[in-house]
């Protein structure tokens, strides 16, 4: 099998139980979306999967957008940026990406609506939440949600918030797994009943390739999938 019939193949077995998992909570069929986590994997990978229906795709890192996006310039894809992203690298996802869901602080989103208007773009973004304690994890404290939110609903007209992302504890304890997901779906639903002016919170991404059915159990409309779709990652050249 080529690398392209097995990215189509492995993209169809994905989708396929989305739904399976999506009509076993009792939700609307086509209720959760794939995001396909391209990050490490070069564009011909990136290739394959859109030639499968993918259009968009996961980067933790700036440079790996601005690199593929300059590669990929012939095509439709769109670009989401999922890692922790530092201030002196907005001017990139400014720029190239048509998304970032892990806008987690004000200096960031400062940073970020100063080059969107400079580049006189939006730029659909998601609050990343930190539902575990763990030191390595990144995100917003949930105590500082609301607060944020109505920060940017009032200083970030460029960034159109959709929703919240988290990612989930990295533990064996599958239960510890679905709290989190269960903690940012409850504070999804508190800070949706404040109505801040400008902010839909209707998206949740949350779920990647070993915990994505606990995730669209607990209201995930968005599920992360990067090894599932292009195999193992080598990170010795990242």
């Amino acid at each position: 099998m080529t690398q392209d019939s097995c990215i189509a193949t492995r993209i169809a077995q994905v989708r396929q139980r989305i739904e399976e998992l999506t009509l076993a909570a009792g939700r609307p069929s086509g209720s959760v979306q794939l995001l396909a986590v391209s990050k490490t994997f070069g564009v011909d990978a990136i290739r394959d999967a859109m030639a499968a229906g993918q259009i968009r795709f996961g980067e933790n890192k700036a440079q790996e957008i601005r690199e593929k996006s300059q590669e990929l310039a012939d095509t439709n894809v769109r670009w989401v940026m999922i890692g922790h992203l530092q201030t002196n690298k907005a001017r990139d996802i400014a720029r190239h990406a048509h998304e970032i869901q892990s806008l987690d602080r004000v200096e960031l989103a400062q940073a970020l609506e100063r080059r969107l208007q400079q580049e006189g773009r939006v730029l659909d973004a998601l609050v990343q939440v930190k539902t575990s304690s763990e030191p390595s994890k990144f995100g917003l404290d949930p105590a500082e949600l609301e607060d944020f939110l109505a920060y940017l609903s009032n200083e970030a007209p460029s960034l159109r918030v959709q929703g919240l992302m988290t990612m989930a504890v990295n533990d064996d304890d599958r239960e510890a797994v679905r709290a989190c997901f269960r903690r940012l779906r409850e504070l999804r639903d508190a800070a949706d009943r404040k109505a801040i002016p400008g902010i839909s919170l209707g998206r949740l991404s949350m779920g990647m390739s070993g915990d994505y059915d606990l995730a669209i159990a607990e209201g995930s409309t968005e599920v992360r999938i990067g090894s599932a779709i292009f195999g193992d990652r080598s990170y010795t050249s990242s």
